[in-house]
């Protein structure tokens, strides 16, 4: 194995579950610590080397991935690249394209849509940078990249790029600057 081969040092799937746990306030109960929880499962479990011994893990993954699914209302595959410390702040209508990538310290809230455009092209999904913030109802569509620290508006349809730092709002989304307040 040579160097470009190896996976980045990643916590291991309690590790990463714990910082999940505290990310959504040290409630387990709550629906999205569970969504992501299944989420990190799903990932952890196709690690396993011989198919073998995955299978029942997937048998299992699957019934866990289709309560939250049907329950909560998070479709969160565990194709997502989901970053650390990613929370998913309410409950129902949250679908995530399996090719998104989520970064690090999102917050997700309810009715959000993050999919693909098109059905010509069904891989193309949209990559969210560190510390975005995603109202509730708003729409990510195309393959389509959003900043660190962008924050989108609740309700608004994204269809373009949002630069790191700014605001989109309304249908479709207008990029406006943010004032960050300081000290």
């Amino acid at each position: 194995m040579n160097d470009q081969d190896k996976q980045p040092d990643r916590p291991g799937l309690w590790a990463q579950v714990r910082e999940d746990w505290i990310a959504h306030g040290r409630d387990w109960t709550l629906p999205g610590f569970r969504a992501v929880a299944v989420q990190r499962f799903g990932v952890w479990r196709m690690r396993v080397g011989p198919k073998l011994l995955r299978a029942p893990l997937s048998v299992l993954y699957r019934a866990m991935y289709r309560r939250v699914r049907n329950k909560y209302g998070i479709e969160l595959p565990y194709s997502v690249q989901l970053g650390r410390g990613v929370v998913f702040e309410h409950q129902h209508g949250i679908v995530i394209h399996g090719h998104a990538k989520i970064g690090d310290g999102c917050i997700i809230r309810q009715g959000v849509t993050i999919g693909n455009r098109s059905l010509d092209k069904p891989l193309e999904a949209p990559n969210l940078g560190k510390n975005v913030n995603v109202g509730a109802g708003a729409k990510i569509l195309g393959k389509l990249t959003i900043g660190d620290d962008a924050v989108i508006g609740a309700n608004a349809v994204v269809l373009t790029d949002v630069p790191a730092g700014a605001l989109a709002v309304g249908v479709p989304a207008v990029i406006k600057s943010r004032e960050v307040s300081g000290p």
